[in-house]
């Protein structure tokens, strides 16, 4: 099978860097950009963190768009407490020799986009931070938006949250830009998926694992290890999800996911749901007369259900070189 031609939409901490080598390594994912966002950290430390990545895994090929400093409304927060004070593990690695490609993200996600789309190739956006830059493009380029094969998003839930008791970090931290990407799916016909908080700490890695990188001793495998252990620390537990990791591995093992299609809104007024994905799980189809709101315009595939086991392996063996 032909390789998935992919763009990632990053705020690189800890997970997203588990995302990145899985995407610049497995050989049936062709990674065409990244684009960065803030998010998990200030964006200055998540482009250096990208470029990092990227830089280790060989992959320096691969452009690296500086994208949006903060949410379109709400004040910038970040998660340094649960991925370091850089962002990606204080493992002090040493600074990326390249910079940044001088196109904001927005006009590499429309160049990259377009480019694809008129080869025949239409890209998977997989957006794994805040989508603060993918909704700038359907508000700015809307036809090239429009020209996107699908957008995998790593954020939501229909049962778990984090950052608040209703909301998980990603759409919290930018609900405005979750909603417009959601209306521009639905407007524009692109299929969208949501790998949220209910499968999205499944997939786990434990010391073995990490045993087991550090044995390979390859600047990948060591950065993976230093990845996984920190977390192991920080959350005082011998096992660590990878995150937003799945997200990606959602594409190469679509049937390791239990999806079902049912409409989804974001919830931008609550006082206490603020960032709330509303998976509308009715069966009812019939009159809705008495629910002023209706059906969402969005429908789309949700995770419900992940064999984080079979997930996990495929990360390490990619990270491990042991995939071909």
């Amino acid at each position: 099978m032909p390789a998935i031609p992919l763009v990632l939409d990053v705020d690189t901490g800890v997970d997203d860097a588990c995302a990145l080598l899985l995407a610049a390594l497995h050989p049936g994912l062709d990674l065409r950009a990244v684009t960065c966002a803030g998010g998990n950290a200030p964006l200055a430390d998540v482009v250096r963190n990208t470029l990092t990545v990227l830089e280790v895994a060989g992959r320096v090929d691969v452009p690296v768009g500086a994208g949006a400093v903060r949410p379109l409304l709400e004040e910038p927060v970040d998660a340094r407490h649960v991925h370091g004070s850089d962002g990606m593990a204080d493992l002090g690695l040493p600074a990326p020799a390249r910079r940044p490609d001088p196109r904001h993200a927005v006009e590499l996600l429309r160049d990259t986009v377009v480019s694809a789309a008129e080869r025949g190739e239409p890209v998977t956006v997989v957006p794994l931070a805040p989508m603060t830059n993918l909704a700038l493009l359907a508000r700015t380029h809307p036809d090239a938006f429009a020209r996107v094969g699908r957008v995998v998003f790593m954020g939501g839930g229909a049962e778990i949250s984090n950052a608040t008791a209703a909301a998980e970090f990603n759409v919290f931290h930018d609900p405005e830009a979750a909603a417009v990407v959601l209306d521009a799916c639905a407007e524009h016909g692109v299929p969208v998926a949501m790998y949220g908080l209910d499968v999205f700490y499944d997939p786990r890695v434990g010391t073995v694992d990490v045993e087991r990188l550090r044995a390979a001793g390859t600047p990948v495998a060591d950065l993976a290890a230093g990845l996984v252990s920190f977390h192991h620390r920080r959350f005082a537990d011998d096992t660590a999800t990878i995150g937003d990791a799945g997200a990606v591995a959602m594409l190469l093992l679509p049937d390791a996911v239990r999806t079902e299609r049912l409409p989804v809104r974001v919830e931008l007024s609550g006082t206490w749901t603020r960032g709330r994905t509303v998976v509308d799980r009715r069966t009812w189809t019939g009159d809705m007369r008495h629910d002023p709101h209706g059906a969402a315009p969005a429908v789309v595939d949700v995770a419900l259900g992940i064999d984080g086991e079979r997930v996990a392996r495929l990360w390490l063996d990619t990270v491990l070189g042991e995939v071909r």
